[in-house]
Order: C-alpha cells, then sequence, then structure tokens
C-alpha cells in the first residue's frame, strides 16, 4: 500500500483536495481534524499544564493558544512535543487500519509535513498550491484572522515554492472546482489508482 502525504500551507485548498478524495473512495487522515479532537479530550490537561489559561470548558482555546504560541518558537517546540505524539498515533492507527482493508493506498493530509520532518514517512507527496492573493483573500475571509496573524502562521511555514519543489506532484486550486478535480484524477491515474469519477 503507498501512502500519498498531501499538504500545502494555509489558505491553499488542502480541505477541498481532501473531500474530493474521500469522494473518490480514498481513506484521508486528517491531522487537523485529529488535533480538533485532542484539544477537546486527551490533550486539554497536558495543554493546560504547559499553557496556563488556554483551555476552558469546552476544551483548549484555539484563539488563546496562539497567544503563547504564535511567533515564539520556544512555546511552538513545547507544544508540538505534546501534540505531535498523539497525532502520530492516530495516525498509525488509521494506516494499520488501511493496510488490514488492503487499500491501493491512503493519504495522510499533513499541514507541517515538510516543517514535521514526515516527508520520509509518505511514498508519494501531494502538495496544493494557489497563488499567494488568492490565498490571503481565502486565509482573511476566516473567522477571527488578521493580516498580522496570517503573516506569523505563514512565518511558521516552508514556503510555498519549496514544497513545489519538494513535491512528487502538484495541484494548483486557483481555478474551478472542476479544474481541481481534473488534476486530482490526473494524479491519481499517474500513480496508478483507479477510482470511479
Amino acid at each position: 500500500m503507498r501512502i500519498i502525504g498531501l499538504t500545502g500551507s494555509i489558505g491553499m485548498g488542502k480541505t477541498t483536495i481532501s473531500n474530493l478524495l474521500r469522494g473518490f473512495g480514498i481513506a484521508v487522515h486528517d491531522s487537523d481534524a485529529a488535533v480538533h479532537k485532542l484539544y477537546k479530550g486527551e490533550a486539554v490537561p497536558l495543554v493546560e499544564a504547559a499553557f496556563p489559561g488556554s483551555t476552558g470548558p469546552d476544551g483548549v482555546d484555539r484563539n488563546k493558544l496562539a497567544e503563547q504560541v504564535l511567533g515564539k518558537p520556544e512555546a511552538l517546540t513545547r507544544l508540538e512535543a505534546i501534540i505531535h505524539p498523539l497525532v502520530a498515533h492516530d495516525r498509525d492507527a488509521f494506516i494499520a487500519a488501511a493496510c488490514n482493508r488492503h487499500a491501493d493506498c491512503c493519504v495522510l493530509d499533513i499541514p507541517l509535513l515538510f516543517e514535521t520532518g514526515q516527508q520520509a514517512k509518505v511514498d508519494i507527496i501531494l502538495v496544493v498550491s494557489s497563488p499567494y492573493e488568492i490565498q490571503r483573500t481565502r486565509v482573511l475571509e476566516r473567522k477571527g484572522m488578521t493580516p498580522e496573524r496570517f503573516d506569523k502562521i505563514l512565518a511558521m511555514q516552508t514556503p510555498d515554492a519549496e514544497k513545489r519543489r519538494l513535491a512528487h506532484y502538484c495541484v494548483d486550486t486557483r481555478r474551478e472546482l472542476a479544474s481541481t478535480r481534473a488534476q486530482l484524477l490526473q494524479f491519481l491515474r499517474a500513480i496508478g489508482v483507479g477510482v470511479a469519477e
């Protein structure tokens, strides 16, 4: 079974690609979704201990946590030391389940694939990309996002041009959904994965 690593900077369209892949019947593990689940459960006491005041009755408050972490490399490293092993455990269970089903492939949606050195753990790297102005517009439409916060997030991510250089395949999401879907189908055919269109 081949493991596809799906990545791309914030606002590039990873969620759209993940949804299309699921529509094709391909299993996708979403690292962000795993973190959201952990932030409402297992990780809450661990994060609160490391970052006092960052949690509430609904679990980890992402905005409060961001205030303590964004632009602070040491704090980010502390947070990653808590969260990454928990996400890795969840991802390993996902891969094992896909193997047990004898799937041709599975997809790991890992926004920080390169930043966390996980590119060596996948067989194929698929990068989602779009021009900066489109990316910026998409991200600033998100609730609670500011230009300053966007800039801080970008500063922590591998530049888009470098991600595209390291990718085996790139999907450009600047156009309509039909174009994105066609590119994705072309990629799947290129790696020999048959899907129902």
